[in-house]
């Protein structure tokens, strides 16, 4: 190949990938309208493009195939996101993928389709810049700190505007200078000390395992709990001695896992969620000076792996960290629920910790054909023994519309059956509940599409529906052997509280029953399911809330909850 056909060919495959991104810059260009915002962002945008020809003549092949190589897996982080989501990049939403990175092959199946035009056109990229310069001789001083100088901008305008304003910019910058950010607040950040456990106790012995089962990605509208066309919960029609106390619909703390599950552990409320983060006294802190045996049931993750952004300094305050290395991902949470009989059975008190399997996607392999209710549902077969998801053989194509929603939410139905239904009906067949209560909830709620539109979105969007922050929540209890009533009086303010709860209500509820003091506890972490908690039912759309912005929260509406549609499987 000639020097001039290399050239040409390089300038010719900048030229087309700028274009692939032209229906988000039209859309920009639309909403700026006539503007001094429409100039500077024009201006912006002509830099950057600008920058990316000059990245393809640097002379040096190690930086200009560095560049090349970190500006294509940038191009593939950013359009996989969006053209994913339709919702543009934040740097919120940069930080929640980060967080969520365990669940990455995973969501190479959910975003396999979008994937497949992404990748071709990252590469593209990889290949425009990376191929040899020909003919072309520009100051090395120009072409070596173009490319830098637009990422330094785009990082300065994103400080600037609390992680926003990079939407239809060239798609390879923004994830750079997002990844630069992180970069320097993770290096400028000073730890903080542990903070004592400040919320005194009445010295009273604890008898009962007090037990959090949190489901991964159950919205609370699919169970037949809180739905007449909902999924079969095995919690409607409770064994004889079994008190299971609904709280209807209840509000997620974060539409995604990592900031919902961090809370859940650590406290607080919407006002001060992040300095219980910081302060680092976490749940297994009060429960080991309550003089509880501490047990963490991981169901998602294997080999020691950790996840929701747990650290090792957390897991010594814990006296028994589960996994299910070698157990298949279809039979976990099944296996959970023997090893919680187990524990609840075993006379010691215990507070127990869960991370079921959930409905988390992909979905079409989370059941055993025995599980199967409802159909249409997606191809399966290829994945039911892999933690994460492998590759696509034999699934035929997601591709984010109506009918891939239908068979999508059958096998999500399909997922509650087993993972729901047959791990309920199983733990309260067998675990003696006198010796226990449980507080089941779910980390988030799912974005299902009931509505019709299109999109490969299920949760952890920054322009939520309200149903990704709709979860269940259920506190189950048993009487005493001689057939007293559950030791706490849950039904006092269930009639003002069903509807009306939050996530942010649980900590302190786990607080209560190992007998840490109200008004100590409501102080530092608000009221719980014993109190009146008149929550506003709101969740969190901006968990991390960095660069000055505050966090968003996203009210739901419970009239306006889109229903299971039975259109999905009835003839």
């Amino acid at each position: 190949m000639n020097k001039r056909l290399i050239s040409s060919l390089k300038y010719v495959l900048i030229i087309a990938y700028l274009l692939c991104d032209y229906q988000a810059v039209f859309a920009r260009i639309g909403n700026l309208g006539l503007s001094a915002s429409l100039l500077i962002f024009l201006g912006l945008y002509l830099f950057l493009a600008a920058s990316l020809f000059l990245a393809a003549t640097i002379r040096s092949t190690p930086l200009r195939v560095g560049l090349a190589a970190l500006f294509c897996v940038g191009s593939v982080f950013l359009q996989t996101y969006e053209w994913g989501t339709r919702q543009p990049l934040t740097y919120s939403a940069f930080l929640t993928m980060i967080d969520a990175r365990g669940d990455f092959a995973d969501a190479f199946y959910q975003y396999g389709d979008v994937l497949a035009k992404t990748v071709p056109i990252g590469i593209a990229l990889f290949v425009a810049l990376a191929l040899p310069p020909r003919g072309l001789r520009l100051p090395r001083w120009l072409t070596v700190s173009a490319p830098f100088t637009a990422v330094s901008l785009v990082a300065a305008l994103l400080f600037v505007r609390g992680g926003e304003g990079a939407s239809a910019l060239p798609a390879p910058i923004a994830p750079t200078a997002f990844a630069g950010l992180y970069a320097g607040s993770w290096m400028t950040s000073a730890a903080r000390a542990k903070e004592p456990v400040v919320v005194p106790r009445d010295e009273v012995r604890l008898e009962r395992d007090i037990v959090l089962i949190v489901d991964e990605s159950v919205s609370a509208q699919y169970l037949d709990i809180n739905h007449r066309d909902g999924v079969t919960s095995g919690l409607a029609s409770p064994p004889p001695g079994v008190a299971v106390v609904n709280y209807g619909y209840a509000a997620a703390i974060h539409n995604c896992s990592a900031g919902a599950n961090a809370s859940l552990r650590f406290g607080g409320t919407r006002e001060n969620y992040r300095d219980m983060l910081a302060s680092g006294v976490s749940i297994w802190d009060y429960a080991r000076r309550a003089g509880m045996r501490t047990v963490y049931i991981d169901a998602q993750r294997t080999d020691g792996s950790l996840q929701n952004l747990m650290s090792a300094e957390e897991t010594a305050g814990i006296d028994d960290f589960v996994q299910l290395d070698g157990v298949s991902i279809t039979d976990r949470d099944i296996v959970v629920a023997d090893r919680l009989v187990e524990l609840i059975n075993n006379g010691r008190p215990e507070f127990i910790y869960v991370n079921k399997v959930g409905a988390h996607f992909p979905v079409h392999d989370r059941y055993p054909d025995s599980a199967i209710r409802y159909r249409p549902y997606l191809p399966r077969g290829h994945h039911a023994d892999q933690d994460d998801t492998g590759d696509r053989e034999g699934f035929a194509g997601f591709d984010g519309e109506a009918e891939s929603w239908r068979r999508y939410r059958n096998s999500y139905r399909n997922t509650l059956v087993w993972n729901v239904g047959e791990f309920f009906s199983r733990l309260l067949a067998g675990a003696d509940m006198s010796r226990a209560t449980l507080v089941y909830t779910s980390d988030h709620g799912q974005d299902l599409h009931e509505t019709g539109k299109p999109g490969n979105g299920t949760h952890c969007g920054t322009r939520p529906v309200q149903e990704e922050g709709l979860v269940p929540l259920v506190v189950i209890d048993g009487a005493a052997h001689d057939g007293a009533p559950p030791e706490r009086d849950w039904q006092r303010n269930h009639d003002a509280n069903r509807n009306r709860t939050s996530n942010y209500n649980i900590f302190p509820t786990l607080l209560r029953m190992m007998g840490y003091r109200r008004d100590a506890v409501h102080q530092h972490y608000g009221p719980s399911l014993l109190e009146r908690t008149e929550d506003p039912l709101t969740f969190n759309t901006e968990y991390y809330a960095q660069l000055g912005r505050d966090p968003v929260w996203r009210k739901i509406d419970v009239t306006r909850i889109s229903a299971p549609p039975i259109g999905d499987y009835a003839p």
